[in-house]
Formats: structure tokens, C-alpha cells, sequence
């Protein structure tokens, strides 16, 4: 045991890459408690205090800040590196690569032929989709979510109903308010029953309000009786109630249930949403608490989960609803949580794509500092003057024009760093490049690189190797929430009961993420005429490759129909083959003409001496003269 004593444990956690930081490497790998006091707040439990001061110290590297955080431990010194805004480049070129030329919400089935029930429902949810879609600004929604997630290792989107608007809506929020309660023997790699987002409210001394925390609960559990607005014990604080019923002489009070709600054979509360299965009725629903806490009033070991509810002050929504465990009517829990990277097996929490290269950024600000320190000196060198007329304790000023008097033996002498200066550019340089090696983006697609100078395509196809592979694995961790966006907004409007959706059965859907490379599209096109005119492809297929090249088609089903009305070609063969002029019409979009009787054929007239031999009754002369 003797030997080992002072021996540091080693943490090796989703975080332990910052472990090499000073102001990280607290006891049992504990951030300073000067530099992130956020995170040492009394109700955040410590299994979060890593990752939130993991955060602060990311976004300090994206705002050019870590100087300035890190002189907290080291001293005013720290304060004088340069910072340049390399990590804040890789983070927008990532968010713009996984984010892709463009978002599109796409319904299987939507562009076949709307003939059948299932195309034409596919189509109607796919345009209602895309609709909101625009009306929210959902691509907007998307890059804040995705230059969290690229930058911090995590992104959260919170989708809800909102009365007023009459249409769902999507929020994100920063990583660092979301808290999921995720047990020891759960996976943490499913979405949590049970999540909160809290954050601190500074103190307000012109409303004479205290530091307090506000913390807003979604949980999914077991369907309750109904509950309304009510007061607690002492007739102050609005909770929610239970509503019971009015007892009579053959019946005491008891428990209402909701609209709609049913109770099984076992006892317990059932529900039939507008998206369940036939015979399959629900048991759990989710449940909205938003409560602010006074932090005074929080006294002994409490963290997010456990603060007490007698002490909290519910808030109120447009409605006038106490959001103290409010009935949402729905099933699932509208918080979708996007890591960066595929997690860990059973972990919850994505990796930010600068992890890796923290230390590459810190020597490659290393290098800038003493790039700017050589060239003040390059620019303005060191000069040293000696002879006999030189006073030693005045003071010169070297400048343009100006003459020195050096006297007997005279001379002067400079300090040439500009070789410092070459080598602390190349270091630069050398350093810029390793960054793009760790992180998987090859300097080819910063721009850092000319094209013209790879040997030829292939080659620029291998150098650009290691970023498809980057983004294909960022794509499929992504992959889970650009379904559950659009399912939560299909959920969200038929619980609204907004008239649009009405009789609609939501639909599995997507969103589709366009192509983030540079294309030849000229190449690309010719692959695609050839393909379509060997009939290799259909049109649709056709038309969706040119929308990922990035051709300016907003709908693939109008863009069709409006090549199909030119189709006259086509069309001729359609009504050759078919003889139904309607099913012409309906290809070119056009109305069919009016049926009209075929008018009677006019023959000419026969002659009296007609035979069967000489219709035209007037015979034929051979060669010799005599009728055949």
C-alpha cells in the first residue's frame, strides 16, 4: 500500500479527453471550481458536472475565449494568446456537411401514381409536412440543433402544440439545460421516461426577486384520474387538483376520469389516441410540470430530480392551465435528443468533433502567439548602435531619414528574425493540417487546397474519402431523430384536432438530408440522360437525383406532371397502345374531347354493269385485246 500512496486515479469517461486541461484535472478529474461554477451548482447532480463544464470550455474554443477562461488558473498571461477562430471553422464546415444542400421531408409512396388510396394519402401528409415544415422555419430549427450538436457533442429539439398558432412547434434548447433520468438499469441509449430542463434565474433586485431555479418536467407514466386548478393547504400556492365526482345517497365521491378514457378489467385508466393501433389502447401519457424554486429554500442534499414540490412555484400556460403534472394527451415524450456521434453501448451522450484535436488547436494558438510575437520583431528589428559618440543612457528612435552620429569604431547591428518567423509559419501550417487530419476533413474541403493540383478525380475521390465516411457516421446517429420529427408533428396536429388533419393516419416519414459534396453536374447529368433514355430509371428516380445535385425542383410530382404535358410523343403512344383518349388526357393533363358519333362513310357509286370481276364495270384489255 505504501507504494501507492498519492497515486491519482485515472477517469475515463465520455469526457475524459479533456482530462489533459489543468483547469479539468480537479480531484477525480473535477472541472476548478473557479472556472465552472455552473457546474458546481447545489442542485446539479455531480454524474453532470463534467459534462457541463465540457461545455462551457467547447463553446470558449468556438467564441475564441479559452485565453480568457483558462487565465482563471494561469494568470493574466494566458490572456495574451491568439485565438484565430479555427475551431469555429471546422464546427461551421461540419454543421453545413451533415446538414447537407438541403432538408426535405419525404412520405414512401408520396411520388408514385396517385391513382391508389395509399399514393394519394402518402401525398397529402407529405404536402402537409412540408408545409409546416416552412410556416417553422424548420431548417432554421436544425442548424441551431446542429451547431450544438457538432460543437458541444450534444442537441435537443422539444416539439409542442401550441393553441394559439394552431400548428406544432419545434424549440432547441442548449444541451447544457437538459438532464435525463436515466437509471442504472436502463439503457442509456433509448430516450428517457423522464427528462427535465432547468437552468438558474439570476437575482433580480429591481423586481425584488431572489437567485432561484427554474426546472420543466416532461414524464412519461400511468394514465391518472382528471385533474383542474386548485389551491394547496394554505389556500396560496395554485397546484393541480384532483376532480371528483358529487356523492350521493348510493354512491360516494370518486375519482373522474378524462375525456375518453376507460377503465380495464384490471383497473387500470386506458386511452385511445388518435394514432393507436385499433384495439390497442394506451396506459401511459405524458406529463408537464414547469416549476421555479427560491435557491435559499433549498437546504440538504436535493440535485434536479429530488427538489422538493412543496416548495415550488408552478407557472401558468396561455390557457390558464396550472403546469403542476398537466395531462398532455399523448403517449411519448416530445424531447428529441441528437448526439454528434453513435454512443457508446448503453450511453447517452455524444462526442463533439473537436475533441480529438483540443490539443492540436492549443499548440496550433501556441504557434500564432509566437508567429506574432517573431513578426512585431521583423517588422520592427532590434537594433544595437555602438562607437564613442554614443551616449548610453539616451534613448533613439530608428525611423526613415534619420541620422546617427557613431563616432570613432562606430557600427550598428540588427536582430534578423525573419528565419523565426518562416519556420513559425510552416509550424503553422504543419499544425493546420494535422487539426484537418484528426478531425477527417481533408484540407481539399476547407479550401485550403487547390483541386486543380490533385493528379486527377480519382485521387480527389480518396482525399475526400475520409470525410464520407465522417458524415455518413454522423448521418446515421442523426438518423433516429429525422424520423421522430416528423411522426411527433403528425402526432401533435391530430391531438390538436386542427381541420386539415382530420381523418388523416399518420404515416411514416422522414427527412432528408441533400448532398454536401461539389459535384460535377455537368458529368452527373449525361449519367443521368443516358440511365433514363436505356430506361435503366424511372422519371421520378430521375428527377429526385437531380434534386440532390441541387437543381432548383421544389415538388418531384409537379415537376413531372409539367414534363408529362409536353410529352406529346409519349402521349401518342399511350393512346396507341390504350385507345382510351381520357387516359391520354389525364397524362397530359388536359380535359378529353367530347364524345361525338363517328360520322356515316360516304362510298362512291356503282355502275349497273358491275360484276364481282369489274367493280368498276368497265373491263380491262390484255395485250391481245381480249377481256381476261
Amino acid at each position: 500500500m505504501g507504494l501507492l500512496t498519492g497515486v491519482k486515479d485515472a477517469v475515463i469517461d465520455a469526457w475524459s479527453w479533456l482530462n489533459y486541461k489543468p483547469i479539468f484535472s480537479g480531484d477525480l478529474g473535477m472541472p476548478h471550481r473557479r472556472a465552472f461554477p455552473e457546474a458546481a451548482a447545489s442542485w446539479v447532480p455531480p454524474e453532470h458536472e463534467r459534462r457541463l463544464a465540457s461545455y462551457k470550455l467547447l463553446k470558449a474554443y468556438d467564441h475564441n475565449q479559452v485565453g480568457e477562461l483558462t487565465s482563471l488558473l494561469e494568470g493574466d498571461s494566458a490572456r495574451e494568446r491568439r485565438e484565430f477562430g479555427d475551431p469555429a471553422m471546422f464546427i461551421d464546415k461540419l454543421t453545413s456537411d451533415v446538414l447537407g444542400s438541403e432538408q426535405t421531408i419525404t412520405v414512401p409512396g408520396a411520388e408514385g401514381d396517385q391513382e391508389t388510396a395509399e399514393a394519394q394519402a402518402a401525398e397529402k401528409v407529405q404536402t402537409l409536412l412540408r408545409e409546416w415544415a416552412d410556416e417553422e422555419l424548420l431548417p432554421l430549427r436544425m442548424l441551431q440543433t446542429e451547431r450544438k450538436a457538432v460543437g458541444l457533442g450534444d442537441g435537443v429539439y422539444l416539439l409542442y402544440w401550441d393553441g394559439e398558432k394552431q400548428r406544432a412547434r419545434v424549440k432547441t434548447f442548449d444541451p447544457g439545460f437538459y438532464f435525463p433520468v436515466v437509471g442504472e438499469d436502463d439503457d442509456g441509449s433509448d430516450y428517457p421516461d423522464r427528462i427535465h430542463f432547468a437552468w438558474e434565474l439570476a437575482e433580480d433586485k429591481a423586481r425584488n426577486l431572489p437567485a432561484r431555479v427554474r426546472r420543466i418536467t416532461y414524464e412519461l407514466d400511468w394514465i391518472r384520474p382528471q385533474t383542474a386548478n386548485g389551491v394547496d393547504e394554505t389556500g396560496r400556492r395554485p397546484v393541480r387538483a384532483q376532480v371528483m365526482s358529487e356523492a350521493t345517497d348510493t354512491a360516494p365521491a370518486a375519482p373522474v376520469l378524462g375525456r375518453g378514457d376507460r377503465v380495464d378489467a384490471g383497473g387500470s385508466i386506458t386511452r385511445l389516441y388518435p394514432w393507436s393501433e385499433p384495439g390497442r389502447p394506451s396506459y401511459k401519457t405524458c406529463y408537464l410540470t414547469d416549476a421555479t424554486w427560491d435557491l435559499g429554500d433549498l437546504k440538504g442534499p436535493v440535485d434536479v430530480d429530488s427538489l422538493p414540490l412543496s416548495k415550488a412555484s408552478f407557472a401558468t400556460n396561455a390557457e390558464g392551465e396550472v403546469l403542476d403534472r398537466l395531462d398532455l394527451y399523448q403517449d411519448f415524450v416530445p424531447v428529441i435528443h441528437v448526439p454528434n456521434t453513435v454512443p457508446e453501448p448503453g450511453e447517452h451522450w455524444g462526442q463533439s468533433s473537436l475533441a480529438k484535436a483540443l490539443q492540436v488547436f492549443d499548440e496550433l494558438s501556441g504557434s500564432d502567439t509566437d508567429s506574432s510575437r517573431a513578426s512585431a520583431t521583423t517588422g520592427s528589428p532590434m537594433i544595437g548602435i555602438y562607437g564613442k559618440a554614443i551616449n548610453g543612457q539616451q534613448q533613439y528612435q530608428a525611423g526613415p531619414g534619420l541620422v546617427w552620429t557613431l563616432g570613432e569604431g562606430g557600427g550598428i547591428t540588427t536582430v534578423d528574425t525573419s528565419k523565426n518567423l518562416a519556420e513559425l509559419r510552416s509550424q503553422v501550417h504543419d499544425l493546420s493540417e494535422r487539426a484537418a487530419n484528426v478531425v477527417r476533413i481533408p484540407p481539399v474541403a476547407l479550401g485550403t487546397l487547390d483541386p486543380s493540383k490533385m493528379p486527377s478525380g480519382y485521387a480527389l475521390e480518396l482525399a475526400l474519402g475520409p470525410e464520407d465516411s465522417l458524415i455518413a457516421g454522423m448521418r446515421l446517429a442523426r438518423d433516429h431523430a429525422d424520423r421522430l420529427i416528423p411522426k411527433f408533428v403528425q402526432r401533435l396536429f391530430l391531438a390538436g384536432q386542427h381541420p386539415d388533419w382530420a381523418g388523416i393516419t399518420p404515416l411514416p416519414a422522414k427527412i432528408v438530408r441533400g448532398a454536401f459534396r461539389p459535384t460535377d453536374k455537368a458529368a452527373a447529368l449525361e449519367e443521368i440522360r443516358n440511365a433514363r433514355k436505356d430506361k435503366l430509371i424511372s422519371l421520378q428516380t430521375a428527377i429526385r437525383m437531380l434534386q440532390d445535385l441541387g437543381w432548383p425542383i421544389e415538388d418531384a410530382e409537379e415537376e413531372i406532371k409539367r414534363i408529362d404535358a409536353r410529352s406529346f410523343d409519349d402521349a401518342r403512344n399511350l393512346a396507341d397502345a390504350l385507345g382510351n383518349p381520357q387516359e391520354t388526357a389525364d397524362f397530359l393533363g388536359r380535359k378529353a374531347p367530347a364524345e361525338q358519333d363517328p360520322p356515316a362513310p360516304v362510298l362512291p357509286a356503282v355502275p349497273a354493269d358491275a360484276t364481282l370481276e369489274d367493280p368498276a364495270g368497265q373491263g380491262q384489255q390484255g395485250s391481245g385485246g381480249n377481256t381476261p
